[in-house]
């Protein structure tokens, strides 16, 4: 993909101690993953700024593997960098059980979530994070803070 991500591993390693603002968790989807790994500027100049204010970038399994299962080996390593450098957000047995009952209630109302998706929300919500993504539309739960973050730039 992209110019190198490897600078992104050590950038959230260390926390500003001196900051009164509360630190935040962004659960990044894939979306914004590959943007990073392609060295969007916007994409790029979005997540500095989040290690700048302290907040604190997640990633959760799902997203871990739908990027890495669309490299190409040269990929692999920059990949593997960035997610190093990123929290990783829980998926057990609440998670799995708050993305079932989204999934049950939004097809009661005639819209289907996909299972990704959902547990991508569930795992944002039981760490209380923001989900920044390039497809808002994909999160309609109410009680999940969606940022929009556009693909592609």
């Amino acid at each position: 993909m992209g110019s190198g991500p490897g600078w992104l591993g050590a950038r959230f390693t260390t926390r500003r101690a001196s900051s009164r603002r509360l630190m935040a968790s962004v659960l990044l989807d894939t979306t914004v993953v590959i943007d990073v790994l392609k060295g969007r500027p916007s994409t790029v100049a979005r997540l500095d700024a989040l290690a700048r204010m302290g907040d604190v970038p997640f990633v959760c399994a799902i997203t871990v593997e739908e990027v890495t299962s669309g490299l190409f080996p040269r990929e692999r390593d920059a990949a593997s960098a960035l997610f190093e450098g990123l929290a990783i957000a829980p998926l057990g047995m609440e998670e799995g059980r708050l993305a079932e009952w989204w999934r049950r209630e939004f097809r009661r109302r005639g819209t289907t979530l996909s299972q990704a998706n959902a547990l991508v929300a569930a795992a944002a919500s039981e760490i209380g994070a923001r989900i920044a993504t390039g497809n808002p539309k994909d999160f309609p739960m109410r009680n999940v803070v969606v940022e929009h973050w556009p693909v592609g730039e």
